[in-house]
């Protein structure tokens, strides 16, 4: 199977999101039935190839001791490259009767070629790369768990407003609260930041440790913790977006609830571990 994926190429992935935009181009000739789920599999191409590649970069780097992992230019860009591309396949699934396809495709494929034109760079030094993916890893984190605490308070906030409009005491001028709609899209805003910044925060961490210890010790307290909450922000968005029960407001604070007592567990797990001593 590795022999396979070792002959994975940019032009692989590069032609996968280019017959994608060319897909989505014969929206300015007709409606075609076949064009969307030909698109989700360009794009499902596009993902496997691309991930493949730069996990194998990874993997089978030059054995240059001083040699940082995803460490240059080229290969920060495809990173870039492989988020916009994930951004654009979660966005056209929910709406695939519109043409950010015309936006999102051509930037893709302009982060790619801006990757292969500095590709003779020279790469960053273990230490340095280590410590790039370091801020990296510790701002998104941040970000993740500050969305998380929004997204707790708009959920609280929801469930108080949905109760106060039961019992008719909402038109209160002195105690206003933001109105249902709002919430829910505090909510849901939050939700999705939160789960983006955290995965975003453990691919960091994964290839800080890579570059630091040259392991990843998946036994690591922290770690694990780390790994659970981003595994349940990531249900949660999923069940967000794809299932609507009768009482919005319970699902709210369940999956907020859940979600503080999952950060909570995170925190603790990274203040008493090893995770979070500074070597």
């Amino acid at each position: 199977m590795l022999d396979v994926l070792q002959k994975i190429s940019v032009t692989c992935f590069t032609a996968s999101y280019s017959i994608a935009l060319l897909l989505e181009l014969t929206r300015l000739v007709g409606q075609y039935r076949f064009r969307t789920p030909a698109v989700l599999t360009m794009m499902g191409l596009g993902l496997f190839t691309h991930v493949s590649y730069l996990f194998l970069r990874v993997l089978y780097s030059p054995a240059e001791a001083d040699r940082g992992l995803l460490s240059s230019w080229a290969e920060w860009s495809l990173l870039l490259a492989l988020g916009l591309a994930i951004c654009f396949l979660i966005a056209y699934i929910r709406r695939s009767d519109t043409i950010i396809s015309f936006f999102f495709l051509p930037l893709i494929l302009l982060t790619i070629g801006v990757g292969i034109s500095v590709g003779g760079w020279e790469t960053f030094s273990r230490s340095e790369a280590a410590n790039a993916w370091r801020s990296i890893h510790g701002l998104a984190m941040m970000i993740g768990t500050g969305a998380v605490l929004v997204g707790f308070l708009a959920g609280v906030m929801y469930l108080v407003q949905s109760w106060r409009l039961k019992h008719k005491r909402a038109g209160s001028k002195s105690f206003r609260l933001p109105t249902l709609e709002t919430l829910d899209r505090a909510n849901r805003r939050s939700l999705v930041t939160s789960t983006a910044a955290v995965a975003i925060g453990v691919v960091a961490g994964v290839i800080m440790n890579l570059n630091q210890n040259e392991r990843f010790d998946l036994t690591d307290g922290g770690v694990v913790l780390s790994l659970i909450l981003f595994v349940w922000l990531l249900a949660a968005t999923a069940i967000e977006f794809f299932y609507t029960p009768a009482s919005r407001g319970r699902k709210a604070f369940y999956m907020t609830l859940a979600s503080l007592g999952f950060l909570v567990l995170a925190l603790i797990g990274v203040i008493y571990s090893s995770h979070g001593v500074g070597t």
